[in-house]
């Protein structure tokens, strides 16, 4: 069943032009993960179907009848004084409204003039066992449960449900908006980057709720594990042009990459024929002027006509600017970092307990561990910002430290982008504006404060930053989770051509396997070392 038709869609935005003639067809039941480059216009493609944004005169987008979508926006709207529990539980107002609605039946049984009418109180039994089978629908009396389920599920600690939504964290705030939309049960439901600040078990949960769900569900993601787990059908933004595609993220890349492959084949033979024409077209209009055939000059108008009607094959761009970025490090002490019997706790929570670990130049060490277990703490620890209760933590002699901050909390977002740069590569305001047009930073951005960057922008920065820095030791916390694919990948070749070493804090589970030869788990305050990638990890897990 076609559930959602865009048909000729043109959004124009200010002055920029974000896509032409787009033209859509959503299906029943299907799970479809919307990637496209950051700036693509994923976002202003869900805000249109919202109605948010209009399309231009000409385009239209046709809903079949009764269909539903809910929308779950990067910021959520939600109300700041409710807990997260309580604004969870308000997600599916219409419980509350059927439980009102039974309580007023059951309510009426009571009364002579209904219990002594016989007509009135089979009609009021007829509505109590509608009303009755759309609450237990609803959940029923479990619905707090299953509300409480869900929040924990997707990773709220249970000392956060009560916790008002004005001192929780955007993620936090974000899984909120998501359990409420899960709830709601809309026909349709449109998720934009849902997996951002998810730890790995809420991203495995996640999966689960897509592929489980009942109703259509369209997500627009940057991690490549997730599209690969959970979805039917890739469709790509890209150029203003949609392309759609049934199967897994992987298999989209190759088939992309095959037709890429063809249709640059053909453009070269079209080319080739378009040049062949071109030539006898030239070569019969000079015969008929010269011997003044009529012939000749028919044949060139007639190989003319041929050309204009020929449909022509557009040149594939197979390189696309990407973001430029080398990391250069150096060869350092062959003993990077230890840990020795380090313990912190915080109050009579023990965070780390008594951890023994030692990591060598050149490894590249993934740390993983659920929301809370203390990665970030651990980090601290390495910087020095956080002292340990007990224990050492020794860095190598000639190790230089760069640090990538999950929350971007190392920048200063007051200061402009050229400056951040000029300062920390001690480099004139020139030299600063090229380099910073590696990382796809435009002249109008370089003079823009860093508080007025995007998520993705900042992200870019920092890694900017980080190549200034010349470290050869780098502790990268979160690193992929404002980036684009694209920008995504060229941060794991960077890091395969890295001289130095690698800490990494990272829930992106496709990246882990890329680029991690060894995984460190932290649970529970202690820490357990694995040889491999996450799927590695994951296989081991399973044959326990």
């Amino acid at each position: 069943m076609n559930q959602l038709q865009l048909a000729n869609i043109t959004l124009v935005l200010g002055a920029k032009r974000i896509f032409e003639n787009l033209s859509w067809e959503i299906q029943a039941g299907q799970k479809i993960g919307l990637i496209g480059a950051n700036g693509a216009g994923k976002s202003s493609l869900f805000k249109l179907i919202e109605g948010e944004h209009s399309p231009e005169l000409g385009g239209s987008i046709t809903r079949a009848r009764l269909i539903t979508t809910g929308y779950l926006s990067q910021q959520p709207e939600l109300d700041l004084t409710l807990t997260a529990f309580e604004a969870a539980l308000a997600g599916n107002p219409r419980v509350a409204e059927v439980h009102a609605e039974l309580e007023r039946v059951e309510n009426s049984l009571g009364d002579p003039e209904v219990y002594g009418d016989e007509r009135k109180l089979q009609s009021a039994l007829e509505v109590q066992h509608k009303l009755i089978e759309e609450y237990h629908a609803l959940g029923g009396d479990s619905y707090p449960g299953r509300v409480r389920g869900l929040l924990l599920g997707l990773g709220l600690a249970e000392g956060e449900l009560g916790k008002p939504l004005s001192v929780l964290s955007g993620g936090q705030k974000k899984l909120v908006g998501l359990a409420r939309l899960l709830l709601v049960r809309p026909d349709i439901l449109l998720l934009d980057e849902p997996d951002n600040h998810l730890d790995l078990p809420g991203k495995m949960f996640l999966e689960k709720l897509i592929r489980e769900y009942e109703g259509t569900v369209v997500l627009i993601s940057h991690d490549r594990y997730l599209l690969d787990a959970a979805v039917t059908h890739i469709a790509e933004l890209e150029d203003g042009k949609l392309s759609v595609f049934e199967g897994d993220y992987s298999s989209y890349i190759a088939d992309k990459e095959m037709r890429m492959a063809r249709q640059e084949e053909l453009f070269r033979a079209q080319k080739h024929e378009i040049n062949r024409l071109e030539a006898s077209i030239k070569r019969y209009a000079i015969w008929g002027k010269i011997y003044d055939n009529e012939d000749f000059a028919r044949k060139a108008k007639s190989m003319q006509k041929r050309l204009d009607k020929m449909d022509k094959v557009e040149k594939p761009i197979l390189e696309r600017k990407r973001m430029e970025l080398r990391l250069s490090g150096w060869r350092g002490s062959n003993k990077v970092l230890e840990f020795s019997n380090v313990s912190k706790s915080f109050g009579s929570r023990r965070v780390l307990s008594d951890l023994n670990e030692t990591i060598w130049h050149g490894e590249r060490v993934g740390l993983i561990g659920p929301n809370g277990a203390g990665k970030s703490v651990l980090l601290r620890t390495v910087l020095g910002t956080e002292t340990p209760d007990t224990g050492e933590v020794k860095i190598g002699p000639s190790i230089s430290i760069g640090h990538y901050a999950q929350e971007h909390e190392t920048l200063d977002f007051n200061q402009t982008v050229v400056d951040a740069v000029r300062y920390a590569g001690e480099m004139s305001e020139g030299r600063a504006t090229a380099f910073l047009l590696h990382y796809l930073f435009t002249y109008k951005q370089v003079s823009q404060k860093i508080g007025e960057l995007s998520g993705g922008e900042r992200s870019r920065l920092q890694l900017a930053l980080v190549v200034l820095s010349g470290a050869n030791f780098l502790l990268l916390d979160e690193p992929t989770n404002n980036l684009d694919i694209a920008s995504a990948e060229v941060l794991e070749q960077a890091l395969e051509e890295f001289e130095g070493t690698v800490l990494v804090i990272s829930h992106d589970r496709y990246f882990l396997d890329r680029t991690v030869e060894r995984l460190l788990v932290l649970e529970d305050g202690r820490l357990t070392g694995h040889f491999g990638g996450y799927s590695d990890y994951l296989e081991m897990k399973g044959k326990k």
